[in-house]
This record gives C-alpha cells, structure tokens and sequence, in this order.
C-alpha cells in the first residue's frame, strides 16, 4: 500500500457542518459513533498537512429559530443555541484528541473553564501548529446563524475556502430527495444562490463570502472520504463562486 500523500492546492480550510450531522440515525442529540466517523475524515485531512477550522451548528440540541417559533423571546433562544453548538465542539475535540489531533475549541462567549475566548492571533497560531480550531457559539451574537459564522471565521483566518458537509454531493435545482429528475450544478455564482434560493448558507452568509471572493464548496460529509478525496483534486462536488 501506498503511504504517499496526496497534494492539495489548500493549506487552510474551513469545515462547516451542521449539529444534526452529529446524531446519526437518531431524532435527537449526540451519536458518539457518528461523532467518531466525522472525526477519522477530518484527521485524514489533517494528515495531508492542512490547517483545518471548523464551525459545528447546534441544531441537534437546540435551535434558536425553531425556539423563537414556539413563543420564546429570540435573543435568548438564540443564545441558547450558541450554547448548543459549544456541547457540539467539545464533543468533536473529544473525538479528535482521542486520534491524537491536538484540538482547541474558541468560544464567542466567554467561558474559561472549558474554551478559549476567540483572540485572532492566538487562533491563527493555533493554526500554524497544526492544531485543529473549533469555533464555537457562533459569532457570540442573536440573529446571526453558524453559517455566517464558519464564513467569518474563515476569513478571519484567511481560509481559502469553506467545505459545507451536507447529506447531498452537492447543489441541486431542486431537492434530489424529492425530485428524480434534479440536476447538480458543478460550479454555481454567488448571485444565482441567492437569486434562486438554492439553501446553500443563508443569504448573509452567501453575501460575506462573495465580497470576500471566498469560494465555498458543497459536498457530501456522509461519502467515506470525502472530504479528503475532494482536497485531493477528486470527488462529486459543488464550487460556489464568483
């Protein structure tokens, strides 16, 4: 077997994925398996001597929206799903510390006793070890979703592109779930997601990448490796861009 390791055309990426993808088959919550399963893809990336971020949603504890929805006052709903998103983190740093990646998770809220408070510099030499950072609670403001976030973040620390891990290898006209006949756009323009509602990030998300020129790249976090294949130059995937 061949222990070369693949060339990339990245040195620092973002990783953005959603607290459902943490749950497996479950309705709700952690699967430690599937937390597992996502750590083993981020550690073959690591691997190849990529500087990776990530931003983990929080969704499958608690989403701010949905709560705001049944009657709670938004700003703390929100703030509660921030908080959500911090269990997340400290779950992947779990995983990933026990495959041996040193991991760092950055909190926008301050809480010492089990993150480090979001300080720029210090994050991008966290980096610059090769340390894994996991942001967390979001951009520490309501209103704002963990898309806008990982987008932030990413330009924050001069990522060169965001990775969305979904279900799907891709953006589609339409919802391949429900729609046989749905297409997969290989390369899609900032505009044309927001023109046409493709749900890749939300719209202030799609708006910070592109008057950043940050490309963001969808694919399927559920194909084993993935995320590793497509920073290889292979791979079924979707490019956001200019």
């Amino acid at each position: 077997m061949s222990t070369d390791t693949p060339k990339t055309s990245f040195d620092r990426v973002m990783l953005k994925i959603s607290g459902e993808a943490l749950m497996g088959d479950q309705g709700f919550g952690l699967h430690p398996p599937t937390v597992e399963r996502i750590a083993r893809e981020v550690q073959t990336v690591h691997d190849m001597g990529v500087e990776i971020c990530m931003v983990i949603g929080g969704g499958n504890i608690f989403r701010g929206l949905q709560g705001s929805a049944q009657g709670m006052e938004r700003t703390t709903a929100d703030y509660m799903g921030m908080l959500a998103t911090v269990m997340n983190a400290l779950a992947m740093q779990s995983a990933l510390e026990g495959l041996g990646i040193h991991t760092r998770v950055i909190s926008a809220i301050t809480m010492n006793e089990v993150a480090e408070p979001y300080i720029r510099r210090r994050a991008v030499r966290h980096l610059e070890k090769k340390r894994v950072c996991i942001f967390a609670a979001g951009t520490g403001n309501p209103y704002f979703t963990t898309d806008t976030a990982a987008t932030l973040r990413a330009n924050e620390m001069s990522c060169e592109a965001i990775f969305k891990g979904t279900k799907v290898d891709g953006v589609y006209d339409k919802d391949p779930a429900k729609h046989a006949d749905a297409v997969r756009y290989d390369t899609v323009s900032y505009d044309d997601v927001l023109a046409k509602r493709l749900g890749v990030m939300d719209a202030s998300a799609i708006a910070l990448a592109r008057d950043n020129n940050l490309p963001i790249i969808v694919f399927s976090l559920d194909e084993p490796g993935g995320f590793r294949g497509i920073l290889a130059g292979e791979g079924t995937y979707t490019r956001v861009q200019g």
